[in-house]
């Protein structure tokens, strides 16, 4: 794949950007392998340094590139897919660079997409308690977007663009599509699909943007679950205001503004899968895998009816809403905690920050255990 990015570099061996922010963008030709033993969906994170290839996903090659190296890059990649692609994706909240990498590539071979593949990492520090910095950091990183978006629409090599954003990492994408469509009078015919999976984005703002972006516009695909938990609390947090990811479809007046702006919604509600706060419903499914990889290979419709009703997932990439330094933010992240080892070592710890500053042990502990689903003593 190929790496776009406004994260800073590490100074530190075996680490390749970290979550703070730099300058100018940097990018990165990258290889990853997959385990041959491995549940579609499934993301087999390294136990250890270095990663077993034979049991977990592995970055084989990691080469900074400069701006040309990577026009290069791009155009090659381009070149060898069979319909001229890209597949940009923009991954979510409380992602470590690692994080998003091998998300990515878990989709990308899951769902059997042949596009070009570029990630769009932003920095997220990969914290429970970062969700204002990560928050402001998808507004640094608009202007970068927007370029690569420019780019991919001048390059006369590139014939076709599908864009895929997970919760936070719409944001940024719609912003990103917004600006362009501004700068440019409307958006190019060659961007074909945007799938919006969870997206924690205010209904209000929403509107607006898709308005900006004029009448010619790509294939929207919202994906979205009226008992996503997470996207309950970030209502509460953003000022009572419905978040996008988690709408009725069929009520007003949302499904005729679905309709008037030919938007396809996927609701996801009656999936029974997923962590406790039905928020990551989106990458782990095999069906949800197979349905986007068809929709970009081949352009077909996606409806409700091809969705399993089993137990299944899609999304890791976190992107859960939070309030930083809350404890709504930590209930709101406890299902990255159950995922991601890193997140789970540091939980404790951040648990005891917040309720040493509010007083509110207790709640704090019984939230939790609902939130993780895990057994807890009364104390």
């Amino acid at each position: 794949m190929l790496v776009a990015t406004t994260r800073g570099r590490s100074q530190h061996a075996g680490e390749m950007f970290t979550g703070e922010r730099a300058r100018s963008p940097a990018f990165a030709d990258m290889t990853v392998s997959l385990p041959e033993v491995r549940k579609v969906g499934e993301v087999a994170w390294p136990k250890r340094l270095p990663p077993n290839p034979a049991t977990d996903f592995a970055i084989l090659k990691a080469d900074e590139l400069n701006k040309d190296g990577a026009t290069a890059r791009l155009s090659a990649a381009v070149r060898k897919t069979p319909d001229r692609s890209v597949l940009v994706f923009i991954h979510g909240f409380n992602n470590r660079f690692e994080d998003s990498v091998y998300r990515f590539a878990q989709i990308v071979h899951d769902a059997g997409v042949k596009s070009a593949p570029v990630l769009v990492t932003w920095p997220s520090r990969g914290s429970l308690l970062g969700y204002g910095y990560d928050r402001e950091s998808t507004n640094y990183t608009r202007n970068t977007l927007e370029a690569l978006f420019q780019h991919l629409a001048a390059d006369p090599g590139v014939k076709e663009v599908s864009i895929l954003a997970h919760s936070m990492g719409n944001w940024l994408a719609l912003e990103g599509l917004r600006q362009m469509a501004i700068r440019n009078d409307g958006l190019p015919a060659k961007f074909k699909n945007v799938m919006l999976a969870a997206p924690d984005v205010d209904v209000d703002v929403f509107r607006s943007q898709i308005e900006d972006m004029g009448h010619h516009r790509p294939r929207f695909t919202l994906f979205v679950s009226a008992d996503d938990r997470a996207l309950a609390f970030s209502r509460r947090v953003w000022g009572d205001i419905p978040r996008l990811g988690s709408i009725n479809p069929e009520e007003a007046p949302y499904k005729q503004e679905m309709e008037n702006n030919k938007i396809t919604v996927i609701d996801l509600t009656k999936v029974k899968a997923g962590d406790g706060l039905h928020h990551s419903k989106f990458a782990q499914s095999p069906e949800v895998v197979k349905m986007i990889g068809a929709r970009i290979a081949e352009g077909q419709t996606l409806t409700d009816s091809r969705v399993g009703l089993g137990d299944h997932l899609i999304a890791g990439t976190t992107g859960v809403a939070a309030a930083a330094g809350s404890t709504a933010g930590l209930i709101l992240a406890a299902p990255v905690a159950i995922v991601d080892q890193h997140t789970r070592e540091n939980y404790a710890h951040h648990l005891n920050a917040v309720s040493n500053q509010t007083g509110g042990k207790q709640r704090v502990a019984s939230e939790t255990c609902v939130a993780t689903g895990t057994a807890c003593d009364a104390q």
